[in-house]
C-alpha cells in the first residue's frame, strides 16, 4: 500500500505525468482522429484522477489558498455558473467539464515540476509531435501522393503547403510550431539540451511554420520577436532603471496596439491575407449583434462551438458556414460568458504575463523569459483564434499563470504569517517548485 503513495510523490513520476499531459493534449486531434471523442475524454479523465492523487500524497506541501490563481477559480466558477442559463445546459456542462479537467492538469505540473523541467518536457513532446508531423506529410504529399482524411493531413508538401501535420489545420499548427520555436530557443540558451539538438529543433519547427502558409503566424512572429528584444533590453538595464524602462515599454504598446488597429487593412494586404480576415470580419459583425442580446452574462459556456445549440447553429447558418469558434478567443469569451466573462479573462492574461514579465526582467536565468514569451504568443493568438480557449492553448495559459502567480503575488504577504512548507519530494539535489498563487 505504501508503494503506490512513493510512487505518484517521486520526481521520475511527475516527468512522466508531466509529458504524459503534454502529449496528450497537444496530440488531442490525432488521438481523436484515431481514436473518437470518448478515448480523448477517457484519457483526460484518467489524467485528472492521477493528478488528484499526486496532490494528496503531496498535500503538506501545498497550501490551498496557494492551489490556483484567483482569477482562474473566478473564470471558472462564472462558466459554470452560465450552465444554468444555457439554451442547451447538457452541451454547456461538457465543455465546462473540459475547461475544468485541462485547467486541473496545468495547475498540476506547475506544482509537481518547476520552470526548466516545464520547458524540458513541452520540447521533447514537441519535438517528437512535429517530427511525425513531418513524416507524415512527406508519406502522404510525396511518397503515396494521397491524403490521410482521418487525420486531417491534405498531402500537400510537395507543393510547398500549406500543412497540417498531426493539428488539422494549418492555423493550429502554426500556433504549435510558434510556441515550439520558443520553447526550443529557451532549451538552447539554457544549454538543457545539446546543441545540436536544439538546433534541429528550431530548423525543424521554422521548416513547418513556414510549410504551414498560416497567416496568423506572421504577426504573431513578429509580435513575439518583439518582445523578445524588448525583454533582452529591459534585462540589460540596471535595477534602478528598469521602473522607468517597463514605464516606457508599457506606453509604447499602447501605442503599438492602437496604431496595428488603425492600420488593420494594410497590415492584412501585407500578409496576403485579406480574404482570410473578410470571412473573419463578416462573423465578428454577426457576433456582436448576438452579444447585444445578453452583453453581461453571455449565452453559456461551450467552450468549441456546439455546432447543433443557439446561437452557434443560427451564427452559422446566417454565414451560410461551419464555424466551430469566433476565430477570436475574446469575442468568443464575450459571446460565452459577456463582460463579466471576458474582464475575468483579460485579468487572469494580464496578471499572468506582468508577473512573468517583472520575474523574467529581474532573474538572470533565461528559462524565466518562457513564461511571458508564451502568454504574448497566446494573447496574440487569441486576435485571430479561439485555441487559448480549449486544449493547448489553454493548457499553456495556466501553466503560465501558475508559474507568475508562484513568484509574485498579493498572497505574498501571507506567507510571512504562514510556517514554510516542508521540501517538495524531488528527490536529492533537485529543486522543487514553489507552490502557486494569483
Amino acid at each position: 500500500m505504501r508503494a503506490a503513495p512513493a510512487l505518484l510523490a517521486s520526481a521520475g513520476f511527475a516527468r512522466a505525468f508531466t509529458l504524459t499531459v503534454f502529449a496528450a493534449v497537444f496530440g488531442s486531434t490525432a488521438i481523436r482522429g484515431v481514436s473518437g471523442d470518448v478515448t480523448l475524454a477517457t484519457i483526460v479523465f484518467g489524467l485528472c484522477i492521477l493528478g488528484v492523487g499526486v496532490l494528496i500524497v503531496r498535500r503538506r506541501e501545498i497550501e490551498l489558498v496557494r492551489l490556483a490563481p484567483t482569477t482562474l477559480v473566478l473564470l471558472l466558477a462564472w462558466a459554470g455558473a452560465s450552465v444554468l442559463w444555457s439554451a442547451d445546459p447538457l452541451s454547456s456542462l461538457g465543455g465546462w467539464a473540459e475547461l475544468v479537467a485541462v485547467s486541473f492538469l496545468a495547475v498540476v505540473i506547475g506544482h509537481v515540476r518547476d520552470a526548466l523541467q516545464t520547458v524540458r518536457a513541452l520540447g521533447d513532446v514537441l519535438r517528437w509531435l512535429l517530427g511525425t508531423s513531418l513524416t507524415l506529410e512527406i508519406l502522404s504529399g510525396i511518397l503515396l501522393d494521397l491524403p490521410i482524411p482521418f487525420l486531417g493531413i491534405q498531402g500537400d508538401i510537395a507543393s510547398l503547403g500549406p500543412v497540417q501535420g498531426l493539428f488539422g489545420t494549418r492555423n493550429v499548427l502554426g500556433f504549435v510550431t510558434v510556441i515550439a520555436l520558443i520553447t526550443f530557443l529557451v532549451e538552447y540558451r539554457t544549454q538543457s539540451v545539446r546543441a545540436g539538438t536544439a538546433i534541429a529543433s528550431v530548423v525543424l519547427a521554422g521548416s513547418l511554420a513556414v510549410l504551414s502558409g498560416s497567416p496568423t503566424v506572421v504577426a504573431v512572429a513578429v509580435t513575439t520577436g518583439a518582445a523578445t528584444l524588448a525583454l533582452a533590453l529591459v534585462r540589460r538595464l540596471s535595477a534602478p532603471r528598469r521602473p522607468l524602462a517597463q514605464l516606457i515599454l508599457g506606453i509604447g504598446v499602447i501605442a503599438a496596439v492602437a496604431a496595428g488597429y488603425g492600420m488593420r487593412d494594410a497590415i492584412v494586404a501585407l500578409v496576403d491575407a485579406r480574404a482570410d480576415f473578410s470571412l473573419r470580419t463578416d462573423l465578428w459583425s454577426r457576433l456582436l449583434t448576438y452579444v447585444a442580446y445578453r452583453p453581461v452574462e453571455g449565452f453559456g459556456w461551450f467552450g468549441t462551438w456546439s455546432p447543433d445549440s443557439f446561437p452557434f447553429a443560427s451564427l452559422n447558418f446566417a454565414l451560410g458556414e461551419q464555424h466551430t469558434s469566433a476565430l477570436d478567443a475574446y469575442l468568443d469569451v464575450l459571446l460565452q460568458l459577456g463582460w463579466v466573462g471576458l474582464l475575468l479573462f483579460l485579468t487572469l492574461g494580464a496578471l499572468a504575463l506582468a508577473r512573468g514579465w517583472l520575474v523574467a526582467t529581474e532573474r538572470r536565468s533565461t528559462v524565466h523569459a518562457w513564461g511571458p514569451l508564451t502568454l504574448v504568443a497566446l494573447l496574440t493568438f487569441s486576435l485571430f483564434e479561439s485555441f487559448t480557449l480549449s486544449g493547448a492553448g489553454l493548457l499553456l495559459l495556466v501553466v503560465c499563470a501558475v508559474r507568475a502567480g508562484q513568484s509574485r503575488s498579493w498572497r505574498e504577504s501571507l506567507g510571512l504569517r504562514m510556517p514554510p512548507a516542508p521540501a517538495p519530494h524531488e528527490g536529492p539535489g533537485v529543486q522543487g517548485p514553489p507552490t502557486a498563487a494569483g
